[in-house]
């Protein structure tokens, strides 16, 4: 019997580890060595033996049957290896991939920023009927399949510029029939169009309605000083009427003053509000507007009075749940650090822009904000002098909780790995 309850106890162990969605890969910093610890006696070894210059794998108290519970992981070198577990010596049960990857360190952000962006095409926000000179009634875009999200990228191959572009080709063409070339889900898609001529202003028309830019405020999350590259928001900046990500043509990033504070309720998210400055001197330019937030170059350096000097970024396996701050600005006074806790780290062995949930526990910040609002997206997350993420998204029904992303999924957007 006693034996029965040994055998399911290991077995259940066993079956933890693996399915265990927490390893199955890591990055570890050349120079910094990390401990693996299991739950199981397990026996670990690089499946290429051609790449035991990258990595060294060293035992802690080693038992006489030579597998352990703990492992130290000594990088030697910039690379990949496979690495190979087996339960007890005996089972092989995982393969992860471990990366040595060279330290990247950075300035913390928590600056305020305008965000001003230009998309690639035209964005279709609404269709409408258009009626012609003659009175008959048109819905082009229910004909033809055209739908609210769309991206018009070229007419007749002549690619859009701004929505004035394409008021610009269809009263030139005065009504012919042309090529329009859509986007839809990543996919391109082209479709014969003849516009109408309106009764309403005797121009022709689609019956599209269209958009073309967008701003609004947000945070700095990282600046790197030798490349210049920055990170922010943690989110992408999307179309308000049909959530989709806008397409980057041109942007820049633009200095911001808050204003005002809508404090965030249940139900109800807050929201900091800012006012553009210097608007002929852009902080720097935007490169990319992915899930993930805006990148891009800065055009001068910025300051953080908290860190004067760049900080190492910290990867998942090093962030602990625990007590951990921000830097975010949320008043004339500037930025300013508040303290939050880590409830709930969630492995991720790809890109996703909810990593962590965290928890506003700064009185300070809670008295003005209600904890996380609108705004102060991109806020970067630091622990332990490390900076380990940034705020994302925050918890409808508590407000006072939130998301963060991995900093190193925003590293790996912002190009700097291959730096």
């Amino acid at each position: 019997m006693i034996l029965c309850i040994i055998s399911i106890f290991i077995s259940s162990i066993l079956f933890m580890e693996i399915f265990s969605q927490s390893e199955k890969e890591y990055n570890i910093t050349l120079g910094n060595n990390y401990i693996l610890n299991k739950s199981i006696p397990t026996l670990i070894s690089i499946s290429d033996m051609t790449k035991d210059s990258i990595l060294k794998i060293i035992p802690v108290d080693q038992s006489k049957l030579k597998i352990n519970r703990s492992f130290k992981f000594e990088p030697l070198d910039i690379g990949t290896v496979n690495v190979n577990f087996k339960a007890f010596g005996i089972v092989p049960y995982k393969n992860i991939k471990v990366n040595v990857v060279p330290q990247i360190k950075v300035i913390p952000g928590g600056h305020p920023i305008g965000v001003r962006l230009n998309t690639d095409g035209v964005l279709v926000v609404g269709t409408a009927n258009v009626t012609d000179i003659y009175g008959n009634t048109h819905n082009i875009a229910e004909k033809e399949g055209i739908k609210v999200g769309d991206i018009l990228l070229s007419i007749d191959g002549t690619k859009i510029i701004n929505a004035r572009h394409v008021e610009e080709i269809l009263n030139l063409h005065e009504g012919k029939e042309l090529d329009f070339t859509f986007i839809r889900d990543a996919r391109k898609y082209t479709v014969k169009l003849h516009p109408v001529k309106s009764i309403d202003d005797n121009k022709f028309r689609l019956g599209l309605w269209i958009r073309d830019k967008t701003s609004g405020v947000g945070t700095i999350t990282f600046y790197h000083p030798s490349s210049k590259k920055f990170g922010a928001l943690g989110h992408p900046i999307t179309d308000i009427d049909t959530g989709n990500i806008l397409s980057l043509r041109d942007g820049e990033i633009i200095k911001s003053k808050i204003i005002s504070i809508e404090e965030g309720k249940k139900g109800k998210p807050g929201e900091i509000k800012g006012v553009f400055y210097d608007v002929n001197k852009p902080l720097g330019k935007l490169e990319k507007n992915n899930r993930l937030g805006v990148f891009g170059i800065l055009n001068e350096e910025i300051k953080n009075d908290f860190y004067t000097e760049e900080i190492p970024i910290a990867y998942q396996h090093e962030i602990k749940e625990g007590p951990a701050h921000i830097l975010t600005t949320i008043n004339s006074r500037g930025m300013e650090k508040y303290e939050i806790e880590i409830l709930k780290i969630i492995p991720q062995s790809k890109i996703d822009d909810k990593s962590m949930i965290i928890r506003v526990t700064d009185k300070e910040l809670l008295k003005h904000t209600g904890g996380i609002v609108q705004g102060m997206s991109g806020s970067p997350i630091i622990q332990n002098n490390k900076l380990i993420g940034a705020v994302t998204h925050v918890l409808i029904n508590d407000p006072t909780k939130g998301y963060g992303v991995f900093i190193e999924w925003m590293i790996e957007e912002s190009g700097l790995f291959n730096e």
